[in-house]
């Protein structure tokens, strides 16, 4: 359970890590968007836990990682297949 909890805890924090990089101001803070991303980096660390259950120090940077480019990656593939639903 513990172990579960770092992964999700890795996921959020590379969301906020992503959120402060991209943030030009506290009003950017504030936006959906940016809270969005901050649950979905928690969201992708717990899925990453649930892929890969070794509990050692590489996966813990890539749930950190995952959380970072998760959304990016998740947005990517939404638009792509809205684009060939479209087709």
């Amino acid at each position: 359970m513990f172990g579960i909890l770092q992964f999700i805890l890795l996921g959020f924090l590379g969301a906020v890590c992503f959120v402060l990089l991209k943030a030009e101001g506290w009003a950017d803070l504030k936006k959906f968007k940016m809270t969005r991303r901050l649950i979905i980096g928690g969201v992708v660390g717990y899925l990453y836990s649930i892929l890969y259950s070794d509990y050692s120090f590489p996966n813990f940077v890539m749930s950190f990682v995952a959380g970072y480019f998760g959304v990016d990656f998740i947005e990517t593939i939404v638009v792509k297949f809205r684009k060939e639903d479209s087709s």
